[in-house]
């Protein structure tokens, strides 16, 4: 894999110790695939903060895609840039097609913990091409999910990404996480994909950049609910709530959700 697709080690390293540790995430297919690949993280990555905030991020991404599909019926989920995630897994998909989206060594990876059924598919393809969306019949409705990958896209790339789900789907809700131009600048000395050999990265300050005539931002999410920071106790929630929930944080790292 490259190195853009080696940083999906990094929030599965995350979600294993949180859900190993009782906090945030129910993740054991994560405790499953990190105990069987034990990547080599280093630095930063590895940093038991950093898996806190990959876990808490991760819980308001479920928490978010169980409270919409509460209240559609007709819907897909898509999950572009799944990574190794379990997403699918922690939500459920039932009542809904669920499709797992990624690059080509990603999904072959991903092949060898998870199984397709009628009702849940996995998409090798560039989201920066239209390709991937032949293979998902559905047009009325899409959940769309997309968790650590808009940093790695330009915004061209993600407007076109946007213009091509919104001509496909009569109707979407998505959510995605965004950093700043500030963070993308700072990316470059400071940020633990650099473990991974990634240094080059793209931030949004204004979210309404991303709409189109059809797809409009709705509102921005908290990415570290307080309720989640009470989860913690003592020198752990002190040091997290500074380090990940401050003001500082909040300018580095944004959640935006969109509504067709």
């Amino acid at each position: 894999m490259n190195n853009v697709n080696k940083t999906l080690y990094i929030p599965l390293y995350g979600k294993s110790l949180v859900s190993k540790k009782g906090l945030f995430l129910n993740d054991k297919k994560a405790e499953e695939i990190w105990a069987t690949e034990a990547f080599k993280l280093k630095g930063k990555s590895k940093s038991k903060w950093l898996a806190y905030y990959m876990g808490i991020r991760s819980a308001v991404f479920d928490e978010w895609v169980k409270q919409v599909l509460s209240e559609v019926n007709d819907a897909v989920v898509i999950h572009i840039g799944c990574g190794m995630d379990s997403r699918v897994l922690r939500v459920g998909n039932s009542e809904h097609s669920w499709y797992d989206v990624d690059f080509p060594a990603v999904i072959t990876e991903r092949r060898r913990y998870y199984s397709e059924t009628d009702g849940y598919k996995m998409i090798s393809g560039d989201v920066r091409e239209s390709a991937w969306l032949d293979e998902i019949p559905e047009t009325k409705h899409a959940v769309v999910v997309m968790e650590g990958v808009s940093m790695y896209m330009s915004a061209d790339e993600l407007k076109s990404l946007i213009d091509n789900l919104s001509s496909h789907f009569e109707k979407i809700n998505l959510l995605t996480d965004c950093y700043s131009v500030l963070a993308a600048k700072l990316s470059k000395f400071k940020n633990p994909i650099n473990d991974v050999g990634v240094t080059k990265v793209y931030g949004i300050d204004d979210p309404k950049i991303l709409q189109n005539d059809k797809l409009l931002f709705v509102k921005e999410h908290a990415m570290t609910p307080q309720k989640y920071i009470d989860k913690l106790c003592g020198f752990e929630k002190f040091v997290f709530k500074r380090l990940y929930a401050g003001k500082l944080s909040k300018k580095l790292y944004r959640l935006f959700e969109y509504k067709q």
